[in-house]
């Protein structure tokens, strides 16, 4: 497809332990169409993050390729932007020369950088605390940070792993509600992996259930629900049903191979 942002074509990725080769990713398929906001989905051990770091160009696929951008993908580029569940900010750095740390590197004028970093510590309500250090930040605090960071750099693409997971619900659902609003403003093509449903259903376009090991994809749904969405919704819920029956089955594949591997020990 030529409209398309991301093509992810036959991709397959194995590691080889010291027993065997595990298939982790297994001729996998995506055409994502620019602003396109996707969700990964799918149990423990599906191939979620594996897919994620191939595209960002941490870990290269075994076979087939992956387009972004116009650029084949063999190594992390600045077109990409990660987001880690980690925030992966630096300690010694406050929150506005944390920002600022990539467009340094780019070699931009200072008044450049300060400009970008205004402007971003005022979207993501930060400005109150540009000159903190990340310990002084609660968690959805420092999240907000690294989304900063990766702004900063403009990338057209934002890839995002499970970047929410270890907030609480609360700070979790404003956080989810300002990456919608940044995505609406910015026009960013967004892959968000998640185990829960619940958010890919509220966040994404499109989401694609994965199978457990080898991951492959399982279904790509549209969602067709209108924004903003109520959790509470029939129509939610019962795409929210629906859903978690594709992963239950995906997560009882995983439980029978780990009795099947108990057994064989």
């Amino acid at each position: 497809m030529d409209s398309a942002h991301i093509s992810v074509a036959h991709v397959s990725k194995v590691f080889q332990t010291e027993e065997r080769a595990v298939v982790a990713l297994q001729d996998i398929n995506l055409e994502i169409p620019r602003g396109q906001f996707v969700c990964l989905l799918g149990p423990s051990g599906c191939g979620k993050s594996t897919l994620l770091n191939a595209i960002a160009g941490f870990a290269p696929p075994s076979s087939g390729s992956i387009v972004a951008d116009g650029q084949t993908v063999s190594a992390p580029g600045p077109e990409r932007g990660m987001v880690f569940q980690e925030y992966a900010l630096f300690p010694w750095m406050t929150v506005a020369e944390n920002i600022a740390f990539g467009l340094q590197i780019k070699g931009l004028a200072k008044a450049e950088i300060s400009a970008t970093v205004d402007r971003l510590l005022a979207m993501l309500s930060l400005s109150d605390f540009r000159s903190r250090y990340p310990k002084d930040l609660s968690g959805g605090m420092r999240q907000r940070v690294a989304i900063a960071r990766v702004l900063a750099l403009d990338s057209p693409i934002m890839l995002m792993d499970e970047p929410f997971g270890a907030l609480d619900a609360l700070t979790r659902r404003n956080l989810q509600d300002e990456l919608l609003r940044i995505w609406a403003e910015l026009k960013k093509t967004i892959i968000f992996v998640t185990h829960s449903i619940e958010e890919a259903i509220y966040l994404a376009d499109r989401i694609i259930v994965m199978t457990y090991r080898p991951g492959t994809v399982k279904r790509d749904l549209m969602v067709e629900l209108p924004r903003m969405r109520d959790p509470a919704a029939a129509e939610f819920n019962a795409l929210k049903r629906e859903l978690g029956q594709l992963v239950m089955e995906e997560q009882q594949r995983h439980h029978n191979d780990e009795l099947r591997m108990a057994a064989v020990d």
